[in-house]
């Protein structure tokens, strides 16, 4: 495997943003359009540490591969046992097993915790994410078409889920 998934660390946060701000250019899997400043990153770590909510890393000889995190599903008490999550791998990294490694660590994680479902919102056409989700135990929720534009498309979203043990 020759990487390791842990719990990241601030010193993170750098590589963190530099993966997130790949997808906002390049990807529709973050439907973002405006870069992230490391201060803005560096308080979402902080707020998720502080909240509970696991934010994990892939390393390997000490460069962040990928990360993946999850949080609240939805703010309202009813879905206080649903969380849903992220997971970005590097362009360069990706096709190791990195981001299904991320994603089983946060299931695991989340079962840890007690939660009870964990839901992945995916842009519908992203055919890699919607596979590992697969892979990984989750199902199709279901689709709300158009309710995304990015790159002057229109994007479908897919919600997958998985009940957690």
């Amino acid at each position: 495997m020759g990487f390791v998934i842990k719990p990241a660390e601030e010193w993170d946060v750098p590589a963190i943003v530099d993966i997130t701000n790949a997808a906002v250019r390049s990807t529709t899997a973050l439907w973002v359009s405006t870069p992230y400043s490391y201060e803005e990153r560096l308080r979402w770590f902080r707020q998720r540490k502080d909240e509970g909510w696991p934010v994990l890393v892939a390393h390997e000889s000490g460069q962040v591969l990928g990360f993946g995190s999850y949080g609240p599903f939805r703010a309202y008490e009813g879905y206080a046992r649903t969380v849903e999550h992220s997971v970005y791998v590097d362009a360069g990294a990706r096709k190791r097993g990195i981001g299904r490694a991320l994603l089983e660590a946060l299931t695991e994680e989340a079962s840890r915790q007690a939660m009870h479902v964990m839901v992945g919102a995916i842009t519908a056409n992203n055919i890699a994410s919607v596979a590992l989700h697969e892979q990984c135990g989750f199902v199709k929720g279901g689709v709300l078409p158009q309710v995304g534009l990015k790159f002057g498309n229109w994007l479908d979203l897919l919600f997958m889920y998985r009940v957690l043990t």
